[in-house]
């Protein structure tokens, strides 16, 4: 059987597990590449570093030219994080003749025209199925498996770790603090989790998505988002009595020809098959106009789930297919892109609303005086009554009916205006 030389850049979590499929599962791996791949070299920045496995001699090295200069290695997984020296290690890979597989989201949200134009000019491909949702393979059945659709809409839980805290919060009580320890403690969550956290890492991963699924060129940064860092223990609990479960959603939707797209803590309808996605699971829904909708989900954290993507790629790479869907699909090409974003103030939706206000007359009704004027209508109202301790204040829910971002900003700037009102209001969007 033909022997293939292969190689790694960066052995963290998800590059040793690739290294033990590589190392352990040969001949798993060689029955499904018809050669079998030979890990080469592995190159890290510290050497030093405690490895928890354990490689050939003279395998590891903190030389990447090793890599680039030796022509016998033709496919590299790129499994260092961030945008530098990320970014610089891919170009000279690319230069040094390999094709590459990384599970890198936020160099390809940052620099993927940059890169994919130079992969291109080089007769090089670029494979980054572990970019988006972990374990989940949903970049190849996006632009794979439903290429004959046209995609109208993506609801996607594409972050893991806020998955996992929010239902160690719902469903244990644990405080936010303690929940994102345990994310931590599991490997979930980096040392500093505020790119998961507060939306960053999904609006990454959507980015890649929209511009996959609808041809949208849109910078990460751009996409309105909001992280579960702010949440409050209470919504969980509101949300529950409404009949609904706060997930932080990623949504990508056409609308009039204009691309929606936010990243959210959104009440989600119980017993809907995103509402139900719980612990470091990841779950997309993607309607097609001939498929109709189709869901995926799969474990979006952890070592060897992604690592199984990082795997698939290289063996599409070293066989062939990965270079043809790379041709074919002309990924952040220089086209014009086939759709715009929507601006966020017009894109419309449903609302919960959460007041802080004096237990006092008339209050509901100015509230509602003002969500009118703004031509907002209310679908359902729930007041609990003062708590002891609450000095008179009490929390006052409200469900809209449909309305744009745009008027219910508006609407909440005023109201929180009012002189009844203890705190600033809460919104979310509600998915039904």
């Amino acid at each position: 059987m033909q022997n293939t030389k292969v190689a790694i850049v960066g052995l963290g979590t998800v590059g040793t597990g690739v290294a033990r499929l590589l190392v352990e599962h040969g001949d798993r791996i060689a029955r499904h590449a018809g050669r079998k791949l030979v890990l080469e070299h592995v190159a890290v920045n510290d050497l030093k570093k405690p490895r928890d496995i354990k490689l050939p001699s003279g395998m590891l090295s903190a030389d990447i030219k090793r890599i680039t200069s030796d022509p016998e290695i033709s496919v590299v997984a790129l499994l260092v994080g961030g945008l530098e020296p990320a970014r610089s290690i891919m170009l000279a890979l690319l230069d040094g003749g390999k094709d590459v597989v990384t599970a890198n989201k936020a160099l390809l949200a940052a620099h993927g025209p940059e890169l994919f134009d130079r992969a291109r000019e080089l007769g090089r491909s670029i494979a980054f199925e572990a970019s988006v949702a972990g374990g989940i393979p949903i970049i190849a059945n996006i632009s794979q498996c439903l290429s004959a659709n046209e995609i109208q809409s993506i609801h996607a839980i594409l972050n893991g770790t806020s998955n996992y805290i929010l239902t160690q919060i719902e469903a244990h009580g644990t405080s936010y603090a303690d929940a994102v320890r345990a994310a931590q403690g599991l490997g979930y969550a980096e040392a500093d989790p505020t790119m998961d956290v507060d939306g960053s890492d999904a609006a990454q991963k959507l980015a890649i998505l929209a511009h996959l699924a609808f041809g949208a060129r849109v910078d990460w940064n751009d996409i309105p988002r909001q992280g579960i860092d702010t949440l409050d223990l209470a919504d969980l609990r509101y949300a529950k009595e409404l009949g609904y479960r706060i997930k932080l959603l990623a949504v990508a939707q056409l609308a009039d020809g204009e691309l929606e797209l936010h990243v959210s803590p959104t009440l989600v309808k119980l017993g809907s098959p995103l509402a139900e996605v719980r612990g470091a699971y990841n779950a997309i829904s993607v309607v097609g106009d001939a498929v109709g909708r189709v869901f995926f989900s799969g474990l979006g954290a952890g070592q060897m789930p992604t690592a199984s993507a990082v795997v698939a790629d290289i063996i599409d790479t070293v066989v062939g297919r990965s270079a043809i869907t790379f041709r074919t699909l002309e990924l952040w090409s220089k086209h014009i892109a086939r759709v715009t974003a929507r601006d966020y103030g017009r894109v419309a939706g449903r609302y919960y609303l959460r007041f802080s206000v004096a237990d006092q007359p008339s209050v509901l009704a100015e509230i509602a005086g003002v969500l009118g004027k703004q031509n907002i209508s209310i679908a359902s109202v729930i007041q609990h009554e003062a708590e002891e301790g609450s000095q008179g204040v009490v929390p006052l829910m409200i469900m809209t009916h449909n309305t744009t971002e745009g008027a219910m900003g508006r609407a909440i700037e005023a109201i929180d205006r009012l002189a009844f009102m203890r705190g600033p209001s809460i919104r979310m969007r509600v998915r039904d």
